[in-house]
């Protein structure tokens, strides 16, 4: 994971211990086996680098199933349970703000998963990304991002708050900013009875948009399905990953 908006030009980490701690067990229902057999086909026998790195949740399988992997993360929260865990000395770790931090490359593949990129809160910070990995990628590399659909069709005319869970023990709300292309995301939570609050600032964005990002930097999109099992990107996808290919 990374971080969200810049406060005095500087990234804020909304990845801390709060979040860090539950981040595992958080993401348990996700997969995990079809992104990196999605990864390693582009890879190759090539390195690749992770922006958002976070605890290894891709990075660690993908490296034991023969991939070098370099990540780049602004947690240290999160990089310090990615360090503990088996298989970690032979990821590179880069500690910065992934839209302009350099790691040692080149490298064949560069992956973004699970929205990331709207962890980047403007469209300046969102095409510095594109050209960072640009400049990390070897000529006919591959650069990865798995987000979301900006989900506004079913936003009611007038609102701009609308549910993401709702059970006993979870709440989550995204809080949308047409004008701005903004989203907040709230999550409250019931944990061995007490509540717990986040709120985490992104920028969606439209796949079209990504496109020209990739354009400028010198990429063109070599690939774009609905999910890692490519599956068709159609009108009714929630999500993408979409893959371009540098120059």
């Amino acid at each position: 994971m990374f971080g969200g908006a810049k406060v005095a030009g500087v990234r804020v980490n909304h990845f801390g211990e709060a979040v860090a701690k539950d981040y595992d067990t958080d993401c348990e229902p996700m997969p995990v086996q079809p992104v990196v057999d999605f990864l390693k086909g582009l890879a190759g026998d090539g390195s690749a680098l992770e922006l958002g790195i976070g605890t290894g949740r891709i990075a660690l399988p993908l490296s034991r199933a023969g991939v070098a992997v370099h990540g780049i993360d602004l947690s240290e929260e999160m990089l310090d349970r990615l360090r503990a865990k088996p298989g970690a000395e032979r990821i590179g770790v880069t500690v910065g703000d992934f839209a302009t931090a350099k790691a040692p490359g080149p490298f064949r593949l560069a992956y973004l998963v699970f929205n990331t990129i709207m962890n980047l809160t403007t469209q300046d910070d969102q095409v510095a990304c594109f050209a960072n990995v640009a400049e990390h990628l070897e000529p006919g590399g591959f650069f990865v991002i798995e987000v979301q659909v900006p989900d506004l069709q079913r936003l009611p005319a007038g609102e701009t708050v609308r549910p993401f869970a709702v059970t006993p023990e979870r709440l989550g709300f995204d809080e949308y900013d047409i004008a701005t292309q903004g989203l907040i995301s709230h999550h409250y939570r019931i944990v061995d009875g007490a509540a717990r609050t986040v709120s985490m600032p992104f920028r969606y964005v439209w796949p079209a948009e990504l496109d020209l990002m990739a354009r400028m930097a010198g990429m063109r999109l070599h690939e774009r399905v609905t999910d890692w099992d490519r599956g068709p990107f159609t009108s009714d996808s929630g999500k993408h990953v979409s893959v371009w290919q540098k120059l």
